[in-house]
C-alpha cells in the first residue's frame, strides 16, 4: 500500500516507478540511447560555432579556414544523420519492448483477478486500455527516450557554445526563460485532469459501441436504432469536448514559448547591436550567437510540448498501476495445502453471500451434497442457484459461513488443487478462437489424441467435428462463432469428460442443445454424472427427477429438499414449480434458469 500512495503524488513518482519497473531492465540499451543522443546533441551544439568560425574567416578573408569550412560541416552533420538513423531504430526498439511487457503484465494481472474486480468496467472498457492508454504511455516513453535527452543535452550543447562566443548576452537571455515556464507546467497539470478524464470517458465510448453493436438484431426488432443513436451521439460529443480541451491546452503552449522566444531573440538583438558598434563584438559573434539562439528555440520548444504528452501518459499509468496495484483477494492463504479428497462431499453450513455488501444473495444456507450424488438446485431466476455453484470453486468468497469439501475449507485449500478437482459446463459457453482440438484439450492440456477423441465421442460431438472443413484443426472462430450454439455446448461437454474430475457443476448444461443433440447428449451426462458429486442447475426434467437429492431455493434461501417424489407429494414450491412448467412434450421441463 505504501507504493501505492507514491502515485497520488506529482508526475515523477509514476516516472520513476516506471524507470524502477519497466526502463531499468533495458539500461544497457538505453546507454546507448543515451550516447548517441550525445553525438546528435554535440553535433547540433557544433553548428552556431562552425557559422561563427565560418564569417570570421570571411571577414579575415582565410583562404585555408573558407576551404576547411564545408569539409567539417559534412562531418559534423554525417555525424548527426546516422546517429539519429541509429537512435530512431534503438528507441524504437526498446520502447515497444517496454510497451509489450508492460502490457503481458497488465493482462496477467487481469486475467488472475477476482471477477469483482474484473466486472466493475466493461470488456470493452478493459480492452481500451491496452490500445489508447498504451498509445499515450508509448508516446511518452519515446518522447523521454529521444526528445527528452536529445533536447535537453542539445539546449546544453548550445548554451555551452553561446557562453564560449560571449557569456554576458547568455546571461541575459537565462534571465528571460524561467519567466515562461510556470504557465508551461500549469498548463500541463490542466492537460493531466483532461486526459484522465478523456481515458475513461474513450472507454465508455467504447463499451457502448461494443454493447450495440452486439444488439443489433434486438435494437432492429424493437426499433432502437434513434435511441442508440442519441446514445452515441451523446457519448461521441463528450469525447470531443474532452479532446477539443486538451487541444486548445497544447495550442496555448507554441503562441507562448513563440512569444518567449522572440522576447529573448529582441533583447539579444538590442545588447549585440550596441556591442558591435562598441567594437567589442564582432559580426562572428553576432551571427554565431543568434543561430544558437535560435536554434535552441526549437528544443525549448519541444520540451514545453513533451509536458504535455507527458501529463497525457502520467494519467494513462496511474490507470494502469492502479489495476496493478489491485491484489486479488481470492488467492492462495499462508500454508494453504492441496484438497485431500475423501468422497467429494459439499457442505454449505449457514452460508451467507452479498455481491455489494448490500442486499444479500444467499442467506443462511445449510446444504450438504453427498458424496457421488447428484444434487439439484431449481428454483425461479434469481433464487441464487448459479451464485451457490460459483462459490464452490471460489469465483467469490463467501461473506459468512463455509464451504467444505470433504469437511475442508476451500479458502483453507490451495486454489490450484481446488480448481483442478472440479469440472464445470455452464449455459454460457465459452470456446477461444482456436482450434476444435485446443478447447477441447484445455480440460486436461496433457492429454493424448486418443483421449480427446473420447471426449469428443462421449459428448456425442465427434461426428459433427469430422464434418467441420479440417476436422479437430478447425478453428472455432472469436467466441466460437462458426459453431452453432448445440456445437459449441457439445465441446465444452467434452471438455468436461476429458478433465474427469471428481466433483461436476452442471449449470444448465443441456439448454443450448436442440431436441435431437439432446438426447445424444443426456446418457453421455448421465455417465458423466456417474459416481461423482455432482451440483446441477437444469431446465430439463428428466435431468432432475433423477437427482437422488433435489433442493428448491427461493430469494437466496432453502424453500424445501427431497427426492422428485417426495417434493411433489409435498406439494409445495417444487409441486406448483412442476406444474407451471409442464407442457405437451413428451419431455415436460422444468424452468429454473
Amino acid at each position: 500500500m505504501a507504493r501505492k500512495s507514491l502515485l497520488r503524488g506529482d508526475t515523477l513518482p509514476l516516472i520513476g516507478r516506471l524507470w524502477r519497473d519497466w526502463m531499468r531492465p533495458h539500461r544497457k540499451t538505453l546507454g546507448l540511447v543515451l550516447l548517441l543522443v550525445a553525438l546528435v546533441s554535440g553535433a547540433t551544439g557544433l553548428y552556431p560555432v562552425l557559422i561563427k568560425a565560418a564569417f570570421d574567416a570571411f571577414d579575415a578573408k582565410d583562404a585555408h579556414a573558407i576551404m576547411l569550412a564545408p569539409l567539417f560541416v559534412i562531418a559534423v552533420t554525417s555525424v548527426k544523420g546516422f546517429s539519429l538513423l541509429a537512435l530512431t531504430i534503438l528507441t524504437n526498439k526498446v520502447v515497444t519492448r517496454i510497451e509489450a511487457d508492460m502490457q503481458t503484465a497488465l493482462y496477467g494481472h487481469m486475467i488472475e483477478a477476482d471477477l469483482a474486480q474484473i466486472g466493475r468496467e466493461s470488456p470493452a472498457a478493459l480492452t481500451q486500455r491496452f490500445t489508447t492508454d498504451f498509445a499515450f504511455i508509448r508516446e511518452a516513453l519515446t518522447r523521454l527516450s529521444t526528445v527528452f535527452l536529445r533536447e535537453i543535452t542539445t539546449i546544453i550543447a548550445l548554451v555551452a557554445a553561446m557562453l564560449w562566443i560571449d557569456p554576458v548576452l547568455t546571461l541575459v537571455a537565462a534571465v528571460v526563460a524561467p519567466f515562461f515556464a510556470y504557465p508551461v507546467e500549469k498548463i500541463g497539470r490542466k492537460l493531466r485532469r483532461v486526459a484522465a478524464s478523456t481515458q475513461e470517458q474513450t472507454g465508455l465510448m467504447a463499451s457502448l459501441i461494443t454493447e450495440s453493436l452486439a444488439g443489433t438484431r434486438i435494437a432492429k426488432t424493437y426499433r432502437l436504432e434513434s435511441y442508440l443513436k442519441g446514445r452515441a451521439a451523446k457519448t461521441f460529443d463528450d469525447v470531443r469536448d474532452l479532446k477539443m480541451k486538451a487541444a486548445n491546452a497544447r495550442g496555448r503552449m507554441d503562441p507562448l514559448l513563440e512569444t518567449g522566444g522572440g522576447v529573448a531573440v529582441a533583447i539579444v538583438l538590442m545588447l549585440i547591436g550596441q556591442r558591435i558598434l562598441s567594437g567589442s563584438s564582432t559580426v562572428g559573434d553576432f551571427t554565431g550567437f543568434v543561430s544558437a539562439l535560435v536554434m535552441a528555440a526549437q528544443p525549448i520548444r519541444a520540451l514545453g510540448n513533451l509536458n504535455a504528452i507527458v501529463q497525457e501518459a502520467a494519467a494513462a499509468l496511474q490507470r494502469t498501476f492502479d489495476v496493478m496495484d489491485e491484489a486479488p483477494r481470492i488467492q492462495d492463504r499462508p500454508g494453504a495445502r492441496p484438497l485431500q479428497l475423501a468422497g467429494g462431499e459439499i457442505r454449505f453450513s449457514n452460508l451467507s453471500f452479498s455481491y455489494t455488501g448490500d442486499a444479500a444473495a444467499l442467506s443462511h444456507v445449510d446444504l450438504v451434497a453427498e458424496a457421488g450424488q447428484t444434487t439439484a438446485l431449481v428454483g425461479r431466476s434469481g433464487s441464487g442457484k448459479s451464485t451457490l455453484l460459483s462459490l464452490v470453486p471460489r469465483l467469490y468468497d463467501v461473506t459468512g459461513g463455509a464451504v467444505l469439501i470433504d469437511g475442508q475449507d476451500v479458502r483453507d485449500v490451495s486454489l490450484a488443487s481446488l480448481r483442478g478437482s472440479i469440472a464445470v459446463v455452464s449455459q454460457d459457453v465459452i470456446l477461444f478462437d482456436d482450434t476444435v482440438r485446443a478447447n477441447i484439450a484445455f480440460g486436461r492440456p496433457q492429454a493424448t489424441e486418443e483421449e480427446i477423441l473420447e471426449a469428443a465421442k462421449a459428448a456425442a460431438a465427434h461426428d459433427f467435428i469430422m464434418r467441420l472443413p479440417e476436422g479437430y484443426d478447425t478453428v472455432v472462430g472469436p467466441g466460437g462463432g462458426r459453431l452453432s450454439g448445440g456445437e459449441r455446448q457439445r465441446i465444452s461437454l467434452a471438455r468436461a469428460f476429458l478433465k474427469d474430475a471428481p466433483i461436476l457443476l452442471l449449470d444448465e448444461a443441456t439448454s443450448a442443445l436442440d431436441s435431437e443433440s439432446e438426447r445424444l447428449v443426456q446418457d453421455a451426462i448421465r455417465r458423466l454424472m456417474k459416481g461423482r458429486t455432482t451440483l446441477v442447475i437444469a431446465h430439463r426434467l428428466s435431468t432432475v427427477r433423477n437427482a437422488e437429492k433435489i433442493v428448491v431455493m427461493e430469494g437466496g434461501r432453502i424453500a424445501e429438499t427431497g427426492s422428485h417424489e417426495t417434493l411433489i407429494a409435498r406439494a409445495g414450491a417444487y409441486a406448483r414449480l412442476h406444474r407451471l412448467q409442464l407442457s405437451d412434450d413428451s419431455e415436460p421441463s422444468l424452468a429454473a434458469s
